[in-house]
């Protein structure tokens, strides 16, 4: 399907990046056109100049951008590499077109080949993003899940409509129709934006839009709102100005600032800085931290999402980047959070579109691995903005996106869904600790996740308090291993029944040291058992004796290649030969209830009586003893016969 004509960033950069030059001079009439965002007439431009030799360096990368929004991504990505293998002005930022170019135009090996060869330029977990997305996208049985139909909805006009929020029973978004003045904002060719308000009817329509008087109006940009009921104020941007017109810094660009409007009350300018522009406000209450996306020199890439603290909005910190797990070489805008997801728009390259909306699983101070929401809600042009929230039984959603049977340049979207929309993934996590009842964490234990053909889908290693975490595209059989030297591996098989209808699996992992099961006795390693007696003259196993082998049992089962010796001495008193049948008698009642319990008989190299050849004090024939000191000598002892090499 031919995309509709791009605008970097969707709106943000068509209506927000105001870039406009009055202190440069051009050397080009295509910069011209090209921050005048009429990137055909650029290249015209741009091409004419480049057969006179007449075209700078940052001119031929912005003669690719021009080709990128035209979605000529075989001139775009032919120019990127060029200037990539130049090592000159590209950035991450670019760096994501020209591999968004590559993806719509090269085969898959030649782009996984291209990303190999530049991977140290990205963080570990923008490139696990990306296999994680790639490898969920391919899975189409995953992809055509969706049971739902998306709407356009009846308010939309020929012009801009986005960023949807709730308003109590309204629906707020901006538009770029011009009802109220007749000033145009030149790139876009439509009117400042502005926000409106919209009743919201319960098919999840909405009902005429008129425009939102209860934020002070402007001339200028007023767009993407959000209502915190809690603050019962508004948060929004705006273009920056003074006494009423718009302010530039001394490159003569003019940013947007966030504000927050109390309702019925004063308003606050929140975040400002003439170079800098601030796009798309969320106020979570629950951490009353204030995210927004900003376009900071220091990002990922392009624009990336951040955070300040608040106390009541009121900001308290600096900006606080959300990190690579979320942001991206590309754009990342319009955070929301709902029920503990994360939702967010990014053009990164491994989308199935422009811009696409993803979710992310919030994990007190960290995010899980995002993940693409899917055809459907996405689709092959931008979509962005997704809010939703609980209505009735189920969900009713929102989002903007320029696919193609919209009214205007960017459509607002609904849906009524009965659970959260997306992809299906499977979440493992939970602690590695110590079996036996001791809660001591484990770390730096490899934990691996297979499916049913032993094909690894997924690693990790426990942290320093023993947390792990694995998330993966839906399958219907997994296996899960630990491993770790001296330590008990563990292999869980996970069924069909037992993973249909869950999406995230706490799961603890109880592993065994092997230095805690073993200790030395006489020179030898044996297994570590509370000391036991045999009735007097007796072989027969007791109560007390079968606890201490169950021990035994746990530790072959924990460790199956150990060989073992089964030793049992008794003390000087009595006959030698009727100690030596006593002993061995012993040593084969607890060989037999060893086997009865699940030990195998390889693992049992020997079971000998000793009878009352190894006394280990003077209590020897005709010597007078307390009965403590004869104790000493009757004992069995399970040695381990392979302990020298057993993790070699």
């Amino acid at each position: 399907m031919e995309k509709a004509k791009r605008i970097s960033i969707t709106v943000l950069i068509s209506f927000f990046g105001m870039v406009i030059c009055f202190a440069q001079s051009k050397k080009s009439k295509g910069d011209n056109y090209f921050f005048q965002y009429d990137y055909q007439k650029a290249i015209n431009a741009y091409e004419s100049d480049l057969t006179k030799g007449t075209i700078s360096n940052q001119q031929f990368v912005n003669l690719a951008d021009a080709y990128f929004h035209v979605n000529n991504f075989e001139k775009a990505s032919e120019i990127y590499l060029s200037v990539y293998n130049k090592d000159t002005v590209i950035g991450n930022h670019r760096l994501n077109k020209l591999l968004e170019s590559l993806s719509k135009t090269a085969n898959k090996e030649r782009l996984e080949t291209f990303l190999q060869s530049m991977s140290s330029r990205f963080q570990k977990e923008f490139l696990e993003n990306f296999e994680f997305n790639t490898q969920l996208l391919e899975n189409n049985r995953a992809i055509d899940q969706m049971d739902f139909q998306i709407f356009n909805l009846n308010g939309n006009s020929p012009q801009s409509d986005f960023s949807p929020s709730f308003y109590g029973e309204k629906l707020l978004f901006s538009s770029g129709r011009s009802q109220i003045s007749k000033r145009r904002y030149a790139p876009a060719g439509e009117g400042y934006l502005n926000i409106y308000e919209a009743g919201i009817q319960a098919n999840g329509q909405i009902l005429t839009a008129q425009p939102f008087s209860e934020i002070s109006s402007s001339n200028f940009h007023k767009a993407t709102p959000y209502y915190s009921q809690e603050l019962r104020s508004f948060f929004y941007v705006m273009s920056n100005t003074e006494d009423g017109e718009l302010s530039f810094d001394d490159n003569g660009k003019n940013a947007l600032a966030i504000g927050m409007q109390i309702k019925d009350g004063r308003f606050q300018l929140l975040l400002k800085d003439l170079s800098t522009s601030f796009y798309y406000p969320f106020y979570d209450q629950k951490t009353e931290r204030l995210y927004f996306s900003a376009n900071f020199e220091e990002g990922f890439g392009g624009t990336d999402i951040y955070y300040v603290h608040t106390n009541r909005g009121q900001i308290m910190s600096a900006p606080i980047n959300l990190g690579p797990r979320i942001n991206s070489a590309g754009n990342e805008i319009a955070p929301y959070i709902f029920e503990n997801s994360f939702y967010f728009s990014s053009d990164v390259f491994y989308g199935l579109g422009g811009m696409d909306i993803y979710k992310s699983n919030v994990e007190g101070d960290t995010f899980s691995i995002p993940v693409n929401l899917g055809k459907g809600v996405n689709s092959s042009d931008d979509d962005f903005g997704l809010i939703i929230r609980n209505d009735g039984d189920g969900l009713l959603g929102y989002i903007s996106s320029n696919r193609p049977g919209g009214k205007g340049k960017d459509d607002l979207y609904g849906f009524k869904v009965d659970k959260k929309p997306g992809l299906k993934t499977l979440t493992f996590k939970g602690k590695v600790i110590k079996a036996y009842g001791n809660s001591d964490v484990v770390d730096k234990v490899a934990v691996r996740l297979w499916d049913s053909n032993m094909a690894l889908l997924a690693e990790t290693y426990s942290d320093d308090n023993g947390n792990y975490r694995l998330e993966i595209p839906w399958v219907k059989e997994l296996v899960l291993e630990s491993y770790k030297d001296r330590y008990s591996s563990v292999t869980k098989k996970f069924s069909e029944e037992e993973l249909k209808g869950v999406e995230n699996i706490n799961y603890n992992i109880e592993i065994s040291a092997y230095e805690d099961l073993v200790e030395k006795k006489e020179g030898q390693a044996v297994v570590k058992l509370k000391k036991f007696f045999f009735g007097r003259s007796r072989a027969q196993l007791t109560p007390e004796i079968e606890t201490e082998l169950d021990k035994v049992v746990a530790f072959v089962k924990d460790f199956p290649s150990v060989q073992l010796r089964i030793e049992t001495y008794t003390d000087s008193r009595g006959g030698s030969s009727t100690n030596f049948r006593l002993t061995q008698d012993r040593s084969d009642a607890i060989k037999n209830y060893l086997v009865q319990n699940g030990v195998s008989s390889s693992n049992i190299l020997y079971s000998v009586g000793y009878g009352e050849n190894k006394i280990i004090n003077n209590c020897t024939n005709g010597v007078f003893c307390l009965e403590m000191l004869h104790q000493q000598n009757q004992r069995s002892l399970i040695v381990i016969l392979n302990d020298n090499i057993l993790f070699e």
